[in-house]
């Protein structure tokens, strides 16, 4: 199972990515996943969805390039782009708050799925960085659209243009990371849940449903399907496909 599903005592549904061999990478069945912890978010003894990866080394890698790396054309890669920006869509305005549980690095597609979840919360230690630039691609999945929403000034455009691995504490400075945590990772998004979003669950889901309301006026999701296009442009081109050729290639060289 590349994904487990549960929701404890306290009301809080947890999702994870269970493929922490291929630092939970995303493919198609953690996208069906993410689908399904929408659906049960819903329901009314959910009081928030938690989004965190296996072990202790990554959140999430992004795209799984070893299972993405056969979409060659931009069509090939619309329908895949496509599927996960409406996923994350569904995340952003899901009426109950969504946690990113961030224990490892964030890579990519990774702060892609982070930034779509309302907080985030993570550990000192971890890395994170939209460095899809360097893949010759940009963010195809509507992270770079929502972090133009999210982050404040320009320092969303200098994640994006910059393309690189960032320190933790720099992330908290911008606002991309909003608490830091120490310890065992469910117990202190327990207490981030209480401290945070401890009010009656009517009230937050009104409070969530003014950004909702914001974000449908600035025509959020059109914006990030025109994302998804731009990607799936690049994605086709000869750089891009030497990139992830390379990557595959020097990974497993390295085995």
């Amino acid at each position: 199972m590349d994904y487990t599903l549960k929701k404890n005592s306290d009301g809080f549904l947890i999702f994870t990515i269970e493929r922490n061999e291929k630092r939970n990478a995303i493919n198609y069945g953690v996208m069906e996943g993410l689908k399904e912890a929408i659906a049960l978010a819903l329901e009314k003894d959910v009081k928030a969805l938690v989004i965190t990866g296996s072990g202790n080394q990554a959140f999430c890698s992004g795209g799984d390039l070893s299972v993405f790396h056969s979409l060659k054309t931009r069509d090939e890669a619309y329908s895949m782009l496509s599927k996960m920006s409406a996923i994350l869509y569904e995340l952003l305005i899901l009426p109950k708050p969504v946690i990113a549980l961030m224990n490892g690095a964030a890579v990519g597609g990774g702060c892609e799925v982070a930034m779509a979840c309302d907080f985030r919360l993570a550990k000192k230690t971890i890395k994170a960085g939209f460095v899809q630039g360097k893949q010759a691609i940009t963010t195809g999945w509507g992270g770079g659209t929502i972090a133009s929403e999210k982050l404040t000034g320009t320092n969303g455009m200098r994640l994006l243009f910059e393309a690189n691995i960032k320190q933790a504490e720099e992330l908290h400075k911008i606002g991309f990371i909003d608490e830091f945590y120490e310890g065992e990772p469910l117990e202190a998004a327990k207490m981030f849940i209480k401290k945070t979003i401890g009010l009656n669950t009517d009230v937050i889901q009104a409070y969530k449903a003014m950004w909702i309301r914001k974000w449908e006026a600035l025509q959020l999701k059109e914006r990030m399907q025109e994302e998804v296009k731009a990607c799936a442009i690049l994605w086709e081109s000869d750089a891009h496909h030497e990139y992830v050729s390379h990557f595959l290639n020097e990974k497993l060289n390295k085995q």
